[in-house]
């Protein structure tokens, strides 16, 4: 009868010996995947807050130093940036701008220099 011999190290018979590599490519896959999606949770969140600044600032100057109504400086905003909600307050002249769930801004009309963003918090 022939007996068969381990190999030092392999861990196991030629036919049952683990690989490495289907491990190794799903790690690397993994990471991979990981680092894109925090740039693209970083950029996206980046736009939400550029696009709701400027929903804000334009929809107060519409507002408030245009003298406009409301309703058309909203379909202004509406038709140029996407998944922007506007809200104006009349008593403080102000105009607060978010996409949901990512980023807010509000713009307040102040005499003499206009509408001021408020500041950003990093």
């Amino acid at each position: 009868m022939a007996t068969v011999h381990k190999r030092a190290g392999s861990g196991g018979y030629p036919g049952e010996r683990r690989r490495r590599w289907p491990r190794t490519v799903l790690l690397l896959a993994l990471l991979t995947g990981g680092a894109l999606l925090v740039w693209f949770w970083q950029s996206l969140t980046a736009r939400a807050l550029l696009d709701a600044s400027y929903g804000a600032r334009v929809a107060c100057s519409c507002r408030y130093f245009g003298g406009r109504d409301f309703a058309g400086c909203e379909r202004e905003i509406a038709e140029e940036t996407s998944f922007v909600f506007v809200s104006a307050d009349d008593e403080t002249k102000s105009v607060s701008a978010s996409v949901p769930l990512l980023s807010s801004q509000r713009a307040t009309y102040r005499e003499g220099a206009g509408c001021m963003l408020e500041k950003w918090e990093d």
